[in-house]
């Protein structure tokens, strides 16, 4: 893979490149850029949140 891609490490809690990203289970990624990174846990947040008050995946 090329060197260009950006990873969040879950476990630093850093936008890492692909050189150095550690396991596939304790990273979240490809991104295109550092910045896309570096946002990765507020996107998941975001979208999960959508998904929460679905009302097609809610089913409580």
């Amino acid at each position: 893979m090329a060197d260009d891609q950006w990873w969040f490490d879950l476990k630093t809690k850093s936008a890492v490149q692909d050189s150095k990203a550690g396991k596939s289970a304790d990273r979240l990624g490809p991104y295109a850029s550092r910045e896309a990174a570096e946002s990765a846990l507020q996107k998941v947040e975001e979208r999960n949140e959508s998904y929460d008050h679905d009302p097609r995946w809610n089913d409580d």
